[in-house]
C-alpha cells in the first residue's frame, strides 16, 4: 500500500480541523456557558457588611495586625503547622483559619465546620502558645445551610 504524499496529508488535516466548523464561526449547537450566579438559584449573596464594618472599626484583630517578630511568627507557624498535618483531619475551612500572634497572644478568627473543630485549634494554639494566651473567635458555621 503507498503512503499518502505530503499534499494529500495536508489536505487531509484541513479537512479534519475545519470540519466542525461553521461559516459564521459560531456553534449554535454549542453548550452556552454557565456562571455562577445562574447556578445559585434558591440562595441568596453572602452579606458581609456587618463584618467588613466591625474589622474596619480597628478593635478587631485582622491578619494585618500579625507581629512581625520572630517570636509571634514562630508561634504563628508551628500553629499552622500543627493544623494542617493533624491526623484528625480537619476541614479545608478549619485550616484556612486567620491566627494572628502580637506580643505571644494568639487570636483565632474564622469558620469552622464543627464544634469539635474549633476546641481541637484552640487546644492546638493553647499547646504552642500557652495557656490564657488564646482568644478563640473561631465561628462554627453549619456546612449544609
Amino acid at each position: 500500500m503507498p503512503l499518502p504524499s505530503l499534499a494529500g496529508c495536508a489536505v487531509l488535516l484541513i479537512a479534519l480541523l475545519t470540519s466542525g466548523c461553521k461559516e459564521n464561526g459560531t456553534d449554535s449547537d454549542a453548550i452556552a456557558p454557565t456562571n455562577a450566579s445562574s447556578a445559585r438559584v434558591a440562595t441568596a449573596d453572602p452579606d458581609n457588611t456587618a463584618k467588613n464594618v466591625r474589622d474596619r472599626d480597628g478593635a478587631t484583630l485582622t491578619a494585618g495586625d500579625q507581629g512581625n517578630s520572630p517570636a509571634d511568627r514562630e508561634i504563628t507557624q508551628k500553629i499552622r503547622k500543627s493544623l494542617v498535618i493533624d491526623a484528625t483531619g480537619y476541614s479545608t475551612t478549619a485550616k484556612n483559619i486567620k491566627i494572628i500572634t502580637m506580643v505571644g497572644k494568639v487570636t483565632l478568627r474564622g469558620p469552622v465546620t464543627t464544634m469539635a473543630e474549633k476546641t481541637g485549634i484552640a487546644a492546638i494554639a493553647a499547646t504552642v502558645a500557652g495557656p490564657g494566651n488564646v482568644d478563640n473567635q473561631l465561628e462554627v458555621k453549619n456546612s449544609n445551610p
